[in-house]
């Protein structure tokens, strides 16, 4: 198997006058700029004597710079620690530190609230918008350290494709390429080792199974940080030469649907959020007017109807894509069926970042409703069951995609792989005969019925999600029962006429309709005793899974 740093060099002399990236609406560089950087700061970690398996904490938006240090730490045989922009200033400090990272590169606005003397092990720390010095620990400071950066890059401006090479030689696969540090919904967050051959195994799965050529189009908005950005938004489409365009967090549907117009990317890659909101805010309203809804009952009707939203959803997209691919999170199975019966092509895939994060994907034209694809090639996945296509068990996974552990938490690790060496992830599925996985839900938030019987609260929350008035909800045990937690969808009613209505009863009238309505599509264990006004929006992961240990109380 080619080393995945191999394989960026070559692709980056092949690629040395075409655009590799660009900042939405800045900077763009070549793939021969990328190259010149990255010889560049391989020169900064010697002056910093880096060696293999330091660590260097990365933490900053979506950006052009990002990927230069990212890709530089990657390939010169450090440990990069990628951190979520969206960490709290103290968990950041506490990651910094338990990840032993000797070099920092931050964002100026998020160093601000970070206390530097809380920071102990680092020799430096460089500010991600223009790569200067804000802090050092070496002899001769910061002065040396600017020269050497101007020196060194007046010495590239020279180099050429034929002269470009990349250290790949000293790199094993099983050794360790970053650590990410999870910020799950049980609320632990705890460092993923991710070796170089899961990184590979990612991008020659996603090379092998999503095609893209040289100088396509990828727009960046799903945060880098994260296993999922960070391979199919960049790992993946870098090793094709493609043209990637950051956009520096997810953005307002508005400025997404911008952004896709004006870059036209070839593979739209998205959290279920988003186009759960563009089926709820556009499709279903359109669908539920008088004489569109006539039309959608007669079939010849039906399918011109059909034919015009899709027309629509490929120019949202920018009308230039192969394929949407779902991840991060599950997709509510009413929202996919319709993309199904319009042929959209759209499909769920399934991951973790503990496997880098690819376990199981399908094309959209393979994909069975319901399901998250088959496994990867280069892993085995089987769930834990002694019927698995009848009775949901864990899912375990196996492969070269498979982390090495949890860093400094040996008790964890130990809990999640087995002796066997089988991952244990935590989700529960039904495999089908063909492969198949079906997901019911994780395996701590099941709930146990009164008589024994196994609930699904992911599921039901899917049913609660379709009803009127209801953006998000959250389905939790409570006396006995189940109780519905459910953030309204202020802009449905803020479209009512409701002058002189009382909106608590008007909403406390209309949660209790829409109890009575879905108890009646659930079996008697899993019905739903009340329902509860969630005042503010559900605190999220970066994959916008609700942080269901915040109101499991």
């Amino acid at each position: 198997m080619e080393h995945l740093i191999q394989e960026y060099e070559a692709v980056i002399r092949q690629n040395w006058g075409r655009p590799a990236f660009s900042d939405y609406q800045g900077i763009s560089v070549t793939y021969g700029d990328l190259g010149r950087e990255m010889k560049l700061f391989h020169a900064l970690f010697e002056k910093f004597d880096i060696k293999k398996g330091d660590k260097i904490a990365l933490l900053g938006r979506n950006c052009v710079h990002w990927a230069y240090v990212y890709l530089s730490a990657l390939s010169y045989g450090a440990v990069v620690v990628p951190i979520l922009p969206d960490f709290h200033p103290e968990d950041v400090q506490h990651i910094v530190n338990h990840s032993d990272s000797i070099l920092f590169f931050v964002a100026d606005s998020m160093y601000e609230k970070i206390d530097e003397n809380s920071l102990k092990n680092l020799k430096a720390v460089f500010s991600l918008d223009s790569f200067d010095v804000l802090l050092s620990r070496i002899p001769g400071g910061k002065k040396d350290l600017e020269h050497l950066r101007d020196t060194f890059r007046e010495e590239l401006k020279n180099l050429s494709s034929g002269g470009f090479s990349l250290p790949w030689e000293s790199v094993r696969p099983d050794d360790c390429a970053a650590i990410v540090y999870t910020s799950g919904t049980s609320g632990l967050s705890k460092g993923v080792m991710i070796p170089y051959r899961s990184l590979t195994v990612n991008v020659r799965y996603s090379r092998e199974n999503m095609p893209l050529d040289p100088g396509d189009n990828i727009l960046s908005f799903l945060p880098l940080a994260h296993a999922y950005g960070c391979t199919i938004d960049l790992l993946f489409p870098l090793s094709r030469g493609c043209h990637i365009t950051f956009l520096p967090t997810i953005p307002s549907p508005k400025i997404l649907l911008k952004a896709f117009a004006e870059i036209k990317p070839r593979l739209v890659n998205m959290v279920p959020l988003i186009i759960e909101k563009i089926y709820r805010k556009r499709i279903q309203p359109a669908l539920g007017k008088g004489a569109v809804k006539v039309l959608a009952s007669v079939p010849v009707t039906r399918e011109l109807i059909y034919k015009k939203i899709k027309k629509s959803l490929y120019r949202s997209f920018g009308n230039n894509f192969l394929e949407v691919i779902v991840g991060g999170a599950p997709l509510n199975p009413q929202v996919e069926r319709f993309f199904k019966k319009i042929k959209f092509p759209l499909s769920v895939g399934y991951g973790m970042t503990e496997c880098g994060p690819l376990i199981s994907y399908a094309p959209w034209d393979k994909h069975p409703h319901g399901s998250v694809g088959k496994a990867m090639d280069y892993c085995a996945a089987r769930v834990d069951s002694p019927r698995p296509d009848e009775i949901p068990g864990e899912i375990l996974v196996k492969g070269d995609n498979a982390m090495l552990g949890y860093y400094r938490n040996t008790a964890a690790t130990e809990e999640a792989i087995d002796e066997e060496g089988w991952l244990h992830t935590g989700d529960l599925a039904l495999m089908d005969k063909e492969g198949y996985l079906y997901i019911k839900g994780r395996s701590k938030n099941m709930i146990l019925g009164a008589s024994g019987q196994n609930i699904y609260p992911e599921e039901v929350e899917n049913k609660v999600n379709n009803l009127p008035f209801v953006l998000e909800s959250l389905v939790l045990e409570r006396d006995g029962g189940l109780m519905a937690l459910v953030y309204p969808d202020y802009d449905e009613l803020d479209a009512l006429d409701l002058d002189g209505t009382d909106l608590e009863s008007f909403l406390k009238e209309r949660m209790e309709e829409n109890r009575l309505f879905v108890n009646q599509a659930l079996p008697s264990y899993s019905q739903i005793k009340r329902i509860e006004i969630q005042p503010e929006p559900f605190e999220k992961t970066p994959t916008k899974k609700v942080k269901r240990f915040l109101y499991d109380r």
